[in-house]
């Protein structure tokens, strides 16, 4: 193999961390990868960087070659510069984010169960003060037999013997190596000889579990609660996932809600919006008195502030907002509607008594002017 100082291959100095000659290498190896310049030049150079790499990155290998130069590593490196045992190392350690290793070791995630997800619907009253339910999942537990090993009672799973308990396995194909699951273990690293009689070796049984939700004050449609580890067993040598409760807050009768605030529509007779007076509206935390001023319109809008919801995530309380609709009084007696009618008349040529029916009825008059 090459005779060239080992460093400059790298293109390092003879200081360099461990760190820095692996970005070197890994950049060296990227650039002349054969699948990236697949001619000679770049198949012996990928080589070079390799060999440079595997003597550098071995205390002992290095502290040799500092000493004596090449002559001092001379064989450690395999006939030919072959090593391909080592190289698997150096490879997966180097490469393993580009083809799913795990680094060097072979050492694999954690299995996890998956998620799971509960819709919850609350009235307003419990989203805006806050609860605490009890809600049945019907899921997948570790097996109380075998406490989700998979394994029968008394025995344990043992190492898988095609990874070694790696959970994966390195198939080598001439200067590449490329880490897979293993095929005998699915990754998990170990094997049950003896399954357990109560879950036939899945670690895990279907049981329908109750669980306790405590409900922030605050939530709305949308949140979600989040119960770490509540969530399915995924079975021997894996973690249980977590459930998530989504909420949704149904439509209430007399209020509507946005953000903090919260808005209702208060029906009014019609004395009341002509005089003026006090009547009791609702709130979530009991009755309130409103004072109506005289001569009020349909659409008005009255705020009573901090009547709202106080947000989840700290702040001052929204305000309630109440929105008057002037209603005409219906199933009049003949003397109510005699009475209605002396009103009326009353009112005959007097404008300032509906300016804004008299500054429609004006727009209107100049619309069709204009169209003459």
């Amino acid at each position: 193999m090459s005779k060239r100082d080992y460093y400059e291959v790298l293109g390092v100095s003879k200081t360099a961390s461990s760190a820095e000659m692996k970005k070197a290498y890994k950049q060296k190896a990227m650039k002349y990868h054969p699948d990236r310049n697949p001619g000679v030049d770049g198949k012996e150079k990928f080589k070079e960087a390799k060999e440079a790499y595997e003597i550098l990155s071995n205390e002992d290998k290095r502290a040799a070659y500092d000493r004596f130069g090449h002559e001092g590593v001379k064989g450690g490196f395999g006939a030919g510069g072959g090593g391909s045992g080592n190289f698997s190392d150096i490879f997966g350690d180097v490469f393993g984010d580009i083809f799913g290793g795990g680094g060097r070791g072979g050492q694999q995630r954690q299995a996890r169960g998956s998620d799971l997800r509960y819709n919850l619907e609350l009235a307003l009253e419990q989203a805006v003060s806050g609860t605490t339910v009890q809600i049945k999942i019907p899921t997948y537990v570790n097996c109380e037999g075998c406490g989700g090993s998979g394994a029968k009672k008394g025995t344990n799973p043992v190492n898988c013997t095609t990874c070694g308990g790696a959970g994966q396995v390195r198939m080598q194909q001439g200067f590449f190596s490329i880490q897979q699951t293993c095929p005998a273990c699915h990754g998990q690293g170990k094997m049950i000889k003896e399954p357990c009689t109560t879950c036939a070796g899945q670690g895990r049984t279907k049981k329908v579990k109750t669980l306790s939700v405590k409900v922030p004050a605050g939530v709305d449609t949308g949140d979600r609660i989040r119960l770490s580890g509540e969530g399915e067993a995924g079975g021997p040598g894996s973690v249980p996932g977590d459930l998530y409760v989504q909420i949704h807050v149904k439509e209430h009768e007399i209020f509507q809600r946005e953000a903090e605030n919260l808005y209702c529509e208060v029906p009014i007779g019609f004395h009341l919006a002509v005089l003026g007076g006090d009547l009791e509206v609702p709130t979530l935390n009991g009755r309130v008195k409103l004072h109506i001023p005289a001569e009020t319109q349909t659409g008005k809008m009255f705020r009573l502030r901090g009547k709202g919801v106080k947000p989840m995530r700290g702040g001052a309380a929204g305000d309630l907002m109440c929105r008057v609709v002037v209603e005409t009084p219906v199933k009049l007696t003949k003397e109510q509607k005699s009475l209605m009618e002396r009103f009326a008349k009353s009112l005959e040529g007097e404008t300032k008594h509906s300016p804004q029916a008299t500054s429609w009825f004006d727009g209107v008059k100049r619309f069709f002017d204009s169209m003459t």
